[in-house]
């Protein structure tokens, strides 16, 4: 879990700072803004859907948009992923990543045995199967805009036989109690989150993830293999591989793609470099500060065997001529 901001790039001294997620308040968006020291003392506005929150972003509407982009049990968040891949011109900053903890809460005096109908996000709900399957089979899901949006709605409702998915944050704001805790069906739920703003691409800290988008040019026999070969051979580590549609037909897809690295380091500015000359189009999505658990310590090493590194090739050349 990153519960500590990485180097700060952004102009988070500035008062006017803006920052937007999907809202309304109580998210989870809005939970993992504030494990970011600097950015919970920004002006958090809520958009709507995620989809808005990047648009913004892109036109300048905000300093920084921040959005949920994974979750390890339901997987890619499909808007945030397509609306950054072809709809919008940002870069990812910073990736955040915070554990998910799902509650089914309801106004009060309803009972577990009296609920009929669940809303939330349907990314929340299916991270509930289990608990639903086996607690409410014959309740009716219905989907809101976020797990907030939800949970405002119950409240405003007021019906004892509705019931929200949603965080301890937006119980307490909407005046809910909880029903059921940690409903979700694996305890490892994790969500990660990424900052995006146009144009500006962090400088490296030796332990980067860089996004990018491959649209094949063609559709041949080991194309994939093809392009999976450039990172191969370049001995880069892929955290990440997913086919999308690129909304042109059936059967055109482009891929989707998170490596360890930074665009600043030469051996993936040389596998972008060949990707794009070789094998498709491709769109950065930004060099970032990974937010694995130990990234600190990992940069920490990393410095220092480049230092070694550098000492190492230093005495080695220091003999060229004698």
């Amino acid at each position: 879990m990153n519960d500590k901001a990485p180097p700060n790039h952004l102009p988070t001294d500035s008062p006017a700072l803006r920052v937007g997620f999907l809202g309304p308040r109580g998210t989870f968006t809005e939970q993992a803004l504030l494990t970011q020291p600097d950015l919970a003392l920004a002006e958090l506005v809520p958009y709507p859907t995620m989809a808005d929150v990047l648009r913004a972003a892109e036109l300048g509407e905000l300093d920084l948009g921040f959005v949920a982009i994974e979750n390890s049990i339901e997987g890619t968040v499909n808007v945030t992923s397509d609306t950054l891949a072809f709809d919008v011109d940002v870069l990812i900053q910073r990736e955040v990543v915070i554990p998910i903890q799902q509650h089914l809460m309801a106004v009060a005096g309803a009972t577990l045995a009296g609920i009929a109908r669940v809303a939330s996000i349907p990314h929340a709900t299916a991270q509930c199967r289990r608990f639903l399957f086996e607690n409410l089979p014959k309740v009716v899901t219905q989907a809101a805009n976020s797990t907030a949006e939800a949970a405002q709605l119950v409240a405003e409702a007021g019906d004892p036989t509705v019931a929200a998915i949603g965080n301890e944050l937006a119980a307490g704001l909407y005046g809910l109690e909880i029903l059921a805790r940690d409903i979700e069906d694996h305890p490892e739920n994790q969500t990660r989150f990424v900052a995006v703003k146009p144009h500006v691409v962090p400088p490296p800290t030796g332990h980067d993830k860089t996004s990018i988008v491959v649209a094949q040019r063609h559709d041949r026999p080991g194309s994939l293999v093809a392009i999976l070969q450039e990172f191969a051979a370049r001995r880069i580590n892929l955290t990440k591989l997913e086919s999308r549609p690129t909304k042109k037909g059936l059967g055109d897809y482009c891929f989707l793609l998170d490596l360890e690295g930074h665009v600043a380091d030469d051996v993936v500015a040389d596998c972008l470099k060949a990707l794009r000359t070789k094998h498709g189009d491709v769109k950065f999505l930004g060099s970032y500060p990974s937010a694995m658990a130990d990234g600190a310590a990992l940069r920490q090493d990393v410095d220092a065997a480049s230092k070694a590194a550098d000492e190492w090739l230093a005495e080695i050349r220091g003999r060229i001529g004698r």
